[in-house]
C-alpha cells in the first residue's frame, strides 16, 4: 500500500510546482504545519519532538508546532475542520468514528503496528483475566479511544461489556483515582505502566492489553484531513518521513528521548518517559517492511471484526475510506 501511495505522489509531484506547500525540502519557505499528539504528552508521543530536536522537520523544509491532543475522536475534529494540519489517533477508533460519522480525514502512517489499548490496574485488585473485570468500575475520559474499543475487547474477550461500568474522569487524574481506590482499573495505554507505578508510590501495576484479544488491530495512526495526500502529496510524504524517522531514532535511544521530551515539556519526569519509549519498540516495528506501514489484509480485516461486534454498520466504511491510495 504504501508503494502505491508513494507512486502516486512521485506523479503528482511532476505538476505541483505552482502549488503551495509543495516545494522540497530547503527551497523556499517553510511550510508551516500544526500537528496534535494523540492524549495530552506522555513518553509515547515523545518521538515529534525528537523530530524537532534532530531537525527532521526543518531538513523537510517544515515549521512544525506540536500541541497536545485530547483523544482520537477530538484529534480527529480538528484535523477535519482543518484546525490541525496532522494528528495521531487510535486506529480503531478512527475507523469507528469515520464510519459513524463520515469525518473527512484518512490516515497516511501506522505509527504503531500493535494496540497499546489497554485496561491498568493494580496487581492488589486481582484482575488478572478479562473476565475479571465484570462488575468492575474504570475510570476513563468519556469518548476515549479504550472506552470506544472496550465493546469489540469485550465480545472478543467472551464477557458482558454492560456489566464494566466506565466512570467518567479527567486523563490528568487517572493514576491518582486508581492509587486511590477510587476505581479498579483505568483506560490506559500499555506503555503508561511505569507512569501508574510512579503514581502509586511503587504498587505494581498490571495490564490487560487489548492486542492479547485483538492481536490484527493496529495502534495509532498518523491522520490527515482527506483531500491532503491528492492536493499536496509532498507535505503529506515529507511530513511523515521526518516523524517516522523521529519514531524511528526514538525507539532506538529511549533514555535520550526521554530527556528530549523534558527539554520541550519540563514538567515531564524523563524517566518515565524514558521507559514508554522502550516499551514501544515491539510496538513499532513491524515484523517486515519499514515502521509506518500498513496492510491492507489487515486494514479490511478490522473493519469485518468491528461489522461483526456491532461496533459499526455493514459496508459504512471501507479500507479506502481510512487508508489514503492513489
Amino acid at each position: 500500500m504504501r508503494k502505491h501511495l508513494l507512486a502516486a505522489m512521485a506523479v503528482a509531484a511532476l505538476t505541483a510546482c505552482s502549488t503551495p506547500g509543495t516545494e522540497p525540502a530547503g527551497g523556499g519557505n517553510a511550510d508551516e504545519v500544526t500537528y496534535l499528539t494523540s492524549f495530552s504528552t506522555f513518553g509515547r508521543d515523545a518521538y515529534a519532538y525528537v523530530a524537532q530536536e534532530k531537525g527532521y522537520f526543518k531538513e523537510a523544509n517544515l515549521d512544525v508546532t506540536i500541541n497536545p491532543g485530547t483523544a482520537t475522536v477530538d484529534v480527529l475534529k480538528l484535523v477535519a475542520s482543518g484546525r490541525a494540519d496532522f494528528g495521531v489517533g487510535d486506529f480503531t477508533a478512527t475507523a469507528i468514528t469515520v464510519a459513524k460519522e463520515k469525518l473527512p480525514v484518512t490516515t497516511v502512517a501506522m505509527i504503531h503496528q500493535k494496540s497499546l489499548a489497554a485496561i491498568v490496574s493494580l496487581t492488589d485488585k486481582g484482575i488478572k483475566t478479562p473476565a475479571d473485570l465484570v462488575g468492575k468500575r474504570i475510570g476513563d475520559q468519556p469518548g476515549s479511544t479504550n472506552q470506544l474499543m472496550f465493546p469489540v475487547y469485550a465480545k472478543q474477550a467472551g464477557i458482558d461489556h454492560t456489566k464494566v461500568e466506565f466512570v467518567p474522569s479527567q486523563p490528568p487524574a487517572l493514576p491518582q483515582l486508581l492509587a486511590a481506590g477510587q476505581v479498579d482499573g483505568i483506560g490506559q495505554f500499555v506503555v503508561g505502566v511505569p507512569l501508574i507505578e510512579k503514581a502509586a508510590q511503587g504498587r505494581k501495576a498490571s495490564a490487560l492489553p487489548y492486542g492479547d484479544v485483538l492481536p490484527d488491530l493496529y495502534g495509532n495512526a498518523l491522520v490527515t484531513k482527506k483531500d491532503l495526500p491528492t492536493k499536496n502529496p509532498q507535505l503529506v510524504e515529507r511530513f511523515r518521513g521526518a516523524l517516522l524517522k523521529g519514531l524511528a531514532y526514538s525507539i532506538e535511544h529511549p533514555e535520550e528521548s526521554g530527556q528530549i521530551l523534558k527539554k520541550y515539556q519540563p514538567t515531564q519526569d524523563a524517566a518515565a518517559a524514558a521507559a514508554e519509549v522502550a516499551l514501544m519498540l515491539p510496538y513499532v516495528r513491524p515484523t517486515d517492511g519499514p515502521v509506518g506501514r500498513s496492510d491492507e489484509f489487515r486494514v479490511a480485516k478490522t473493519i469485518q471484526l468491528l461489522v461483526e461486534a456491532g461496533a459499526i454498520p455493514e459496508n459504512s466504511v471501507t479500507s479506502k475510506d481510512l487508508v489514503a491510495t492513489p
